[in-house]
């Protein structure tokens, strides 16, 4: 287990983020949020997934009135992103959210400042100030010659200054970029000035083929360093897909359990079984599991019982048939037709 920074708590919901909780995942939806019947249901299926919070976007006061309807509908921590109009803050906080993500130097002045912080305090719901790579001042832009990992930084903390003035502390922080190295170096820097609870991703990371590698890579890294308190895994389309792929990001760092862990051999010219259709058949069926086991799906007995070994369970490939296989020790020979089905009898005997 990594070394991780201790950082303020702050609650979202019944959700513990910083000073050693668990890291959480994050999701956003992205159906209109006014179609509160949508929404409800896009954020039911986040939270069957694994997801902890989500954020729904409120880009007009017809979303922000939608909020205390989902709200009262779903069972994990709802967070309203707010851009610019104070207004909706005060609106989202009214219908009952869990935490604003909002940057206090961009709704209007002082007084509007006061008036979401003296709101959120008395609501108990902690603030999120964002900071986006592609949305720096102009400002800073001079200052720095370009998006720096020192500007993000910058901008973070004038946001901060800001809500510390007004003597609020639940605060929370994100430093995104695209650029996976920016990020990186910009979440570095944070960590070593501020102790507030960061909360890590690759911002327009892309689709799932190229957005789940740059997400791994960044949010993985940052996490490998004892980095961040939660993730949000940014891809385009459903985001489902952001919780399974977050899911796997913790769980191969061994920062989170539950769930099955699945072994699969690349294959090479040994394998004698269709191994891509079989994995892709138990990844399926193994997506409901919600103990943990850890599941072997191996092309060859050259890979299967010995180095999938530490498996709970697992299959090995020979030439139309296989082998099924507990903790290295071999339990039975199969034809390859019946080796899912043979499997998840295993795996129902111990679950």
């Amino acid at each position: 287990m990594f070394d991780r920074k201790l950082t303020r708590q702050i609650n979202v919901g019944n959700v513990k983020v910083g000073g050693g909780a668990a890291i959480s995942i994050q999701s956003m939806t992205n159906t209109k949020t006014h179609d509160t019947t949508a929404t409800i249901e896009q954020v039911q299926r986040l939270a069957a997934e694994g997801c902890d919070i989500v954020r729904v976007a409120v880009p007009d006061m017809t979303a922000a009135k939608s909020l205390g309807a989902i709200v009262s509908a779903v069972d994990v921590p709802i967070v309203a992103d707010i851009h610019f109009d104070y207004k909706l803050a005060l609106e989202a906080i009214a219908q009952g959210v869990a935490a604003l993500r909002l940057n206090p130097g961009n709704i209007g002045g002082a007084a509007h400042v006061r008036e979401v912080v003296k709101s959120a305090r008395a609501s108990r719901i902690p603030i999120r100030i964002g900071v986006n790579a592609g949305s720096l001042s102009r400002k800073l832009l001079a200052k720095y010659g370009g998006a720096t990992p020192e500007a993000l930084v910058e901008s973070a903390m004038e946001h901060v200054a800001i809500l510390e003035a007004e003597d609020f502390f639940d605060i929370k922080i994100s430093l995104k970029a695209h650029d996976v190295p920016l990020t990186l170096a910009a979440y570095r820097l944070a960590s070593r000035l501020t102790n507030y609870p960061l909360h890590l991703g690759i911002t327009e990371a892309g689709t799932v083929n190229s957005g789940v590698i740059k997400s791994a890579v960044g949010i993985g890294a940052l996490l490998a360093e004892g980095i961040g308190d939660t993730i949000r895994v940014s891809l385009t389309g459903d985001p489902i897909a952001e919780v399974k792929v977050a899911k796997e990001i913790l769980k191969s760092l061994g920062l989170r359990e539950g769930g099955v862990t699945l072994i699969a051999c690349p294959t090479c010219g040994r394998t004698r079984i269709n191994l891509p259709a079989i994995a892709a058949q138990v990844e399926e069926r193994i997506s409901t599991i919600k103990q943990p086991l850890t599941v072997a799906v191996m092309g060859c007995v050259v890979n299967g019982p010995g180095e999938a070994r530490t498996a709970d369970v697992g299959i090995a490939g020979a030439d139309g048939e296989g082998i099924i296989f507990r903790k290295g020790q071999i339990v039975r020979k199969v034809p390859e037709a019946q080796l899912v089905a043979e499997l998840f009898k295993e795996i129902d005997s111990m679950l």
